[in-house]
């Protein structure tokens, strides 16, 4: 198999219903990896059955003190809990900043798909505590 041949699957979140086949929607490629990140980084340790480790506790830092220090606690987070269960993937770069105005933080990852030739991928999201 080519390094451009390689293809993930993953059924998405929304579990929407294909219009043709009527089974449920899956993610392709990039979008199902970005969603497994997404997932792998919003689960709390803890809150998977049979797998009491799986997941990240980034969520526990949003109730922190809303600096730098914080943000290198959740990148260090980031980078342990990706580098541990997604192995898919290599991150490139990721930037964590506080967003004093919207209180919480933004992040900017970039990371390349193990094994493929595709450029690497931008994903930026914000972090805020939620009630």
């Amino acid at each position: 198999m080519a390094t451009s041949d390689i293809s993930f699957k993953d059924i998405n979140i929304t579990f929407k219903k294909h219009p043709i086949t009527d089974d449920v929607v899956v993610s392709k490629d990039n979008a199902a990896i970005k969603q497994a990140i997404v997932n792998l980084l919003l689960t709390n340790k803890g809150e998977r059955l049979f797998n009491p480790n799986y997941g990240s506790n980034i969520r526990s830092y949003l109730f922190e003190q809303l600096d730098y220090g914080t943000a290198g606690l959740v990148r260090n987070s980031i980078i342990r809990t990706i580098s541990e269960f997604e192995p898919r993937i290599s991150v490139e770069s990721l930037e964590v900043i506080p967003n004093y105005d919207d209180n919480g933080f933004d992040v900017e990852m970039t990371y390349i798909i193990r094994g493929s030739d595709v450029t690497p991928i931008q994903v930026e999201f914000f972090l805020t505590r939620t009630r």
